[in-house]
């Protein structure tokens, strides 16, 4: 976060960051006089990713910290105790990592930016659980530091950091080095009909080194990991009385839906085993003293897959997977595909190359291109029952390979005087999405046949942006900026088995301005106000996912207006000798807000992506981080959000006007206690609290801790780490310590250990 610093608090706390600091602060640290500093950011280390000058708060957690304090297993794990933070993970391994922050949460994917080394790895051609960051093009062990930047207050970023933007600088070596580290884990799951333990694996291995100008970095990953139950297969309450024709079962489960009412659980779904690999190589060469050429190349692979468990089992007590049944006397009808199984196989690639200067003179500059793209994507089905599924058969296939983006950013650093910082710069992105889904004669290997749906378009932003920092007067600074961007959409279309209809093409432009007012009083103290707007436009498949009827396109809306934010912010921070407090009041008036919802004004209703006119969140956000709090070698850090976040103007759906937006609890809370006894050995309790909040719209899920709900929790996560020598170190932990069971629709993890080994040279 931007804080103003005495010398030795300085000092402490980019210590305690991970023994690093800007060269201000540690200059600083030099003197025992009490002499006041410009802003500093502590740091963990060198963040070339993260400007100097943000108006905006800024949570960082270093590679010291994820090893001290937090079981790491995914790369997201970091940051799961920052304030305000959540991420939808659902178990280990789990490719759809929603990012959720002050005023957005886990259904809007679109409404954050995740970066590493500036390469863009939010999947921004939709806004949903199924377009993620692509998490996994990182691993934990080559991260230095997670930054975390809160709103979208900078002219730097696109519309999409009305959330956040979370960037991780990932480490290039200074000489040799190697390391390697390998993870067990395990959990035991009672829900329902199940009861089992899931276990799973996970290997890293790293070399880099410096020659002269040259550094390097590879490495290469492997999980394999089998999580809990997602999803359960219901139906309500029969009140039909079975024939005597039916199938007479046993096991079933009941319960009441998140809405209040009597249902039956049948049996078990998404039991995901997923087997991911991930390879990456960074290269990096000093042309001169001060610019930098840099190349990196990533590959992930992923194959898995989703298995069943029926509770159902007859008088023989064999599995029952479809037709009509007879339980507790009532009829129920299992289709052929409602406890399906199913498997994915998918290989991406990414590449980034960049040039920087790094003079800290009056210019600087750096040029970034990146790609990713869906070398290889496919999902698979069967449309038959089990148990003949198993062994293949009719299903469908659903191709995404060719999907992907492409990135371009000049930005250019202008320091005319000691008053001003000036950033300016040119962004360009491309978005293409290419899904078919086809019906295959072997669901588990067999090619397309035949063509059933398809759907593709591509988005595509060319922005210029300008920002500056002006101190124009003792202990007081302005940052004032804009983002001029032109959006256009175009080759859209969307098929049947029979035809192709096309969209027409979109091009539109918005301006962003963006305002902040900072004074620091005191050493002690720094003051700051923060306004911008921004737009955050439609993604490919908001706007092109459909079908057809009648030989019309039906169920989407290719004209949807962009999402708009006017977003304020205010923010207090006291440097107490050895930690930082901080308090912020921030507002977002957000503007056609996209959502799936139900159209209640038309006849027949209509359920699709839709503009809600308007949504207000206001908040307090409380935050504080300490060093050797009590006695020596105790880090204390923790927070408090507070946010009322309701729809104020629906005209589509009136009934809603008042509700509160869907995934964004009142109440968040994180903890975290980090005792470092000695050099060797370290001990770290930390806890997250969320608050009530609701799953739709119409917040008729009343009854929130069930599957199907999202549950108020408050979990409990340990860690013990011990370097047994110089290279070798090992840590245990448990996730989940009380074994709550709470929901986010789906099940999140039961209690889980881990325990890990690692060497570095």
């Amino acid at each position: 976060m931007i804080i103003p610093l005495k010398p030795l608090s300085a000092a402490l706390l980019a210590t305690c960051a991970g023994g690093a600091f800007t060269p201000a602060a540690q200059a600083a640290g030099n003197t025992d006089s009490d002499t006041q500093l410009q802003e500093v950011v502590v740091q963990g280390g060198s963040a070339p990713g993260v400007p100097k000058e943000l108006p905006a708060v800024v949570e960082t957690v270093t590679r010291q910290q994820m090893a001290d304090s937090i079981n790491v297993i995914n790369t997201e794990d970091a940051l799961k105790y920052l304030p305000s933070i959540q991420i939808r993970k659902r178990f280990i391994g789990d490719t759809n990592g929603i990012v959720a922050s002050r005023s957005s949460g886990t259904l809007s994917s679109a409404r954050s930016l995740v970066y590493a080394d500036n390469l863009l790895l939010s999947n921004l051609l939709g806004n949903s659980y199924s377009y993620p960051p692509r998490w996994g093009m990182v691993t934990p062990e080559e991260i230095e530091r997670v930054d975390v930047i809160y709103g979208p207050f900078s002219a730097l970023y696109p519309g999409n950091a009305m959330g956040a933007v979370i960037n991780m600088t990932t480490r290039m070596p200074t000489k040799f080095e190697a390391h390697a580290k390998t993870q067990v884990f395990n959990q035991h799951f009672q829900l329902y009909g199940t009861d089992e333990s899931y276990s799973g694996k996970q290997f890293s291995v790293a070399l880099g080194n410096r020659a002269g100008a040259l550094s390097w970095w590879i490495n290469a990953n492997h999980l394999d990991n089998h999580g809990q139950p997602m999803s359960f297969l219901t139906q309500p309450l029969s009140t039909k009385t079975a024939l005597a024709s039916d199938k007479q079962v046993s096991g079933a489960q009941t319960d009441l839906d998140p809405s209040g009412n009597p249902r039956t659980i049948l049996g078990a779904t998404s039991i995901a085993h997923t087997i991911q690999d991930q390879a990456k190589m960074k290269l990096a060469y000093d042309i001169s003293p001060t610019l930098t050429a840099s190349y990196t190349l990533g590959l992930w692979q992923g194959d898995n897959t989703t298995e069943v468990g029926s509770y159902l089992k007859d008088a023989a007590g064999n599995p029952v997977y479809s037709g009509k049944v007879n339980f507790s006397g009532k009829q129920y009808t299992l289709k052929d595909t409602d406890l399906n199984p199913g498997s994915s196989e998918q290989q991406h690639w990414m590449h980034g190359l960049s040039l920087v200067t790094h003079s800290g003179g009056t210019w600087d500059w750096q040029a970034l291109a990146s790609v990713y793209d869906y070398s290889r994507d496919l999902s698979r089905a069967p449309t038959t029952a089990l148990p003949a599924a198993a062994n293949g058969g009719p299903g469908s296939l659903t191709d995404m390979s060719g999907t992907g983006w492409r990135t371009l950013d000049l930005r250019g650093t202008w320091r005319a005087n000691a008053a001003h910082e000036a950033n300016f710069g040119y962004h360009f992105d491309q978005y293409q999405l290419d899904t078919q889904v086809s019906s295959t004669a072997n669901w588990s290997s067999g090619p397309a046949v035949s063509r059933t749906s398809a759907f593709a378009g591509k988005t595509e932003t060319q922005a210029l942006y300008a920002q500056d920092a002006w101190r124009f007067a003792k202990d007081w600074k302005a940052t004032v900026g804009g983002r001029w961007e032109n959006w256009q959409a175009f080759d859209g279309a969307v098929s049947n088995a029979a035809s192709t209809l096309p969209f027409a093409a979109r091009n539109e432009t918005f301006f962003s301005p963006k305002l902040a007012l900072s004074f620091q009083p005191t050493p002690a103290w720094a003051l700051r106000a923060s306004l911008a707007q921004a737009y955050r436009m439609p993604s490919v498949a908001e706007l092109y996912q459909g079908s057809i009827s009648n030989n019309a396109i039906v169920k989407n809306d290719p004209n949807l207006k962009p999402e708009q934010a006017l977003s304020g912010e205010l923010t207090a921070e006291r440097e107490l000798g050895n930690g930082v407090l901080r308090i912020s009041y921030f507002q977002e008036n957000a503007k056609d807000a996209l959502y799936s919802q139900t159209n209640m004004t038309v006849s027949p209703t209509i359920t699709n992506i839709q503009n809600i006119d308007r949504i207000r969140t206001r908040g307090l956000e409380l935050a504080y981080q300490g060093v050797d709090i009590g006695w020596r070698g105790l880090d204390l850090a923790g927070s408090i959000t507070y946010a009322n976040s309701i729809v104020t103007q629906n005209d589509a759906n009136p009934a809603t006007l008042g509700n509160r937006q869907p995934r964004v609890p009142d109440w968040r809370v994180t903890v975290s206690a980090t005792y470092r006894q000695n050099a060797q050995l370290s001990y770290a309790l930390a806890g997250r609290y969320s608050g009530r909040q609701f799953n739709t719209l119409d917040n008729s899920d009343s009854n929130a801790d069930t599957y199907g709900g999202v549950s108020k929790f408050f979990v409990l996560d340990l860690r013990l780490r011990y370097k047994l020598d110089r290279q070798w170190s090992a840590a245990v932990g448990i996730d989940n310590l009380t074994n709550r069971q709470y929901y986010v629709a789906h099940p999140y993890p039961q209690r889980t250990l881990s325990a890990e080994l690692k060497y570095d040279f």
